[in-house]
């Protein structure tokens, strides 16, 4: 196993790290998604312990809270060896209180998930999607307030933009709060929008991403075909919330399959991303062994310069304004295009 730094922290994490989101049990979409039971989710554990897995993810908007029993009861004396990181902000009641960013919903909820994990302490508490409702010194405030009561040990944000997290993290600077170290966000093969900005934004603050749905909800793992678009009904034929260009994907597994003569589908993919020095660590998810032991595999492949550029130009992102337009008007371009015009 691959260890590093969360961003700019001193919490050391494993690069290959573990994603509950399966844990529990529901009915409709998302019971593609929530389909594991308490025995399956002990094995998974403890494979992942056995692997050197260190770090642990969960939500308290994951089937109900039962996610974040079951790792807990998973974990059992584990627990003091592991990073264990949980999220809120998603709906977890009817109420019109029971969501969202605000000071009361940020420590009750966190409050409540202590109590589901077992744990007196979580190392990291991410909000988990952007609350328009509350304002960010508020919920920076709230952040701020668990980690002072020793209730949580750092904080992060997932699926924010750049804009808003920097917006968070000048707050949070400007208060002496503790600041966001972690940044949970999607990333892959056939997602690669974070690399625009908020990428950079993370490499400029010292904050460290971590990965969600690394192979694109399963489509990576090369299931996913023309002849076969739903994967012999797998979670993407219910439950699909991805943007995911699927022919051009489809051409990607092709050319992944190319390289695959000394490891899977699955384990390139998730090289290609250990390949990124801004990447911290990456959440694998499985509700079985067989597919944890897979993903596991990706620890021992390391892609060649050659392999991750051409993996970059075959997936390259179409370039945003006013990106490309600075990338043209740097001084470096203009310069050479002088220089052109001398010879």
């Amino acid at each position: 196993m691959q260890y590093t730094r969360l961003g700019n922290s001193g919490l050391i994490v494993s690069r290959l790290a573990f994603g509950v989101m399966t844990f529990g049990h529901d009915q409709g979409p998302l019971g593609a998604v929530w389909k594991t039971g308490q025995e399956e989710a002990n094995a998974l554990v403890q494979r992942s312990l056995d692997a050197g897995i260190n770090f642990f993810d969960t939500a308290d908007g994951y089937a109900g809270g039962q996610s974040e029993l079951m790792l807990g009861k998973a974990l059992g004396a584990r627990r003091k060896d592991v990073i264990l990181s949980t999220k809120i902000g998603f709906r977890t009641g009817t109420p019109l209180t029971q969501t969202g960013a605000s000071m009361r919903h940020i420590v009750n909820s966190a409050e409540e998930c202590l109590k589901r994990l077992g744990t007196d302490y979580v190392d990291l508490l991410s909000i988990h999607r952007y609350d328009a409702y509350t304002s960010f010194e508020e919920s920076a405030r709230a952040l701020d307030q668990l980690v002072s009561r020793g209730l949580v040990r750092y904080v992060g944000f997932s699926n924010f933009s750049a804009w808003q997290a920097a917006k968070f993290l000048g707050i949070q600077n400007a208060r002496g709060y503790a600041p966001l170290v972690a940044a949970q966000m999607y990333y892959s093969l056939v997602g690669r929008d974070l690399e625009h900005e908020v990428v950079p934004f993370c490499q400029d603050a010292g904050i460290g991403i971590v990965v969600w749905s690394p192979l694109a909800s399963g489509f990576l793992s090369g299931r996913y075909t023309k002849q076969d678009p739903t994967g012999g009904k797998g979670r993407l034929a219910e439950f699909d919330i991805l943007h995911i260009d699927k022919e051009k994907g489809y051409d990607l597994i092709g050319k992944l399959r190319d390289m695959a003569s000394r490891a899977t589908v699955a384990q390139i993919a998730l090289a290609w991303l250990l390949a990124k020095p801004y990447v911290s660590t990456i959440l694998l998810g499985a509700s079985k062994l067989t597919q944890l032991e897979d993903n596991l595999g990706a620890a021992n492949v390391v892609l060649t310069a050659k392999e991750v550029a051409e993996l970059d130009a075959f997936t390259a992102p179409t370039p945003l304004y006013p990106n490309w337009f600075q990338t043209f008007a740097s001084d470096a371009t203009v310069r050479d295009a002088l220089e052109a015009t001398k010879k």
